[in-house]
Order: structure tokens, then C-alpha cells, then sequence
């Protein structure tokens, strides 16, 4: 069975960068596969290699070029393939729009991207702890484990 992937989708290379060296910091082993807009996280997502073996989480950027966030979300639940994989928004929105309208379409979570770098390291940290250890995930889904 291959590994599981975490599906990184993120238009800021210093943040990817970021978000990548965190996971690594945190014992996160898990292959990183990144997307830098929302075309290009669609085409991963409904490409055969994916669809075979789906990622186990989509961290989703919402402000992206060419498609936003919300709109790669809206397309991810949409389809009966992808509608059940994890995804949690990590962005740097704050704004009350954004966080009702991608819970509005089923979001698993959303994590505003702390601007210090202590602070970003302890929530992605957090962020692996949950998905990786605590979150009970459907009959069928796919584990990072």
C-alpha cells in the first residue's frame, strides 16, 4: 500500500517552506505534496494517481491565485470521491466571512497562520498531533498512520 501524502496547497513559497520544515520538526515522515494555486490543487486532487491513492489531508491556503480556497473546497466536497477527505483551512484570514462560509461547505477545521515563526512551529505541531493521533477518521477513509 503506498504512504499517505499530505496535500499541501499554499501560493506562499516561504510559507510552504515553512509549513514543510514544520512537519519535518515535528516527526511528521508523511511525503508533502504542494500545490502553489487552486488549478493546480485540482488538478492533483482529480488526477488518477490521486483519486488511487488520496492524500490524507489537504492543508488549503483560502487566498490563492487563479482559483481560491473556497472554491478548490467547494469543489472537493462536490464530488462523491473527494468529499470525505480531511481538509483543514490554514490561512492567514481572520476574516469572519472566510470562516463561515468554508465550515458552510465542510471544512474539518480552520487554523489561522500564527505571523511568529515559535508560534507557527507549535501549530502545525498540534495540527499533527490531532490528524495523526486523536482523530478518529470514518470506516474506509485513509489514515496517516
Amino acid at each position: 500500500m503506498p504512504a499517505k501524502v499530505i496535500f499541501l496547497v499554499e501560493d506562499n513559497p516561504d510559507d510552504q517552506a515553512l509549513a514543510v520544515m514544520a512537519l519535518r520538526k515535528n516527526n511528521v515522515a508523511n511525503e508533502v505534496i504542494t500545490a502553489d494555486d487552486g488549478v493546480k490543487a485540482i488538478d492533483y486532487l482529480f488526477s488518477p494517481a490521486s483519486l488511487a491513492n488520496p492524500p490524507a489531508l489537504v492543508l488549503l491556503d483560502l487566498k490563492l491565485p487563479r482559483m481560491d480556497g473556497t472554491e478548490v473546497l467547494r469543489r472537493i466536497r462536490a464530488d462523491a470521491r473527494t468529499r470525505r477527505l480531511p481538509v483543514v483551512a490554514l490561512t492567514s484570514s481572520r476574516e469572519d466571512r472566510d470562516l463561515t462560509e468554508v465550515y458552510n461547505l465542510g471544512v474539518n477545521s480552520y487554523v489561522c497562520k500564527p505571523v511568529d515563526f515559535n508560534k507557527f512551529i507549535e501549530s502545525v505541531r498540534q495540527l499533527g498531533l490531532y490528524w495523526l493521533v486523536l482523530n478518529e477518521p470514518p470506516p474506509g477513509a485513509v489514515s496517516l498512520a
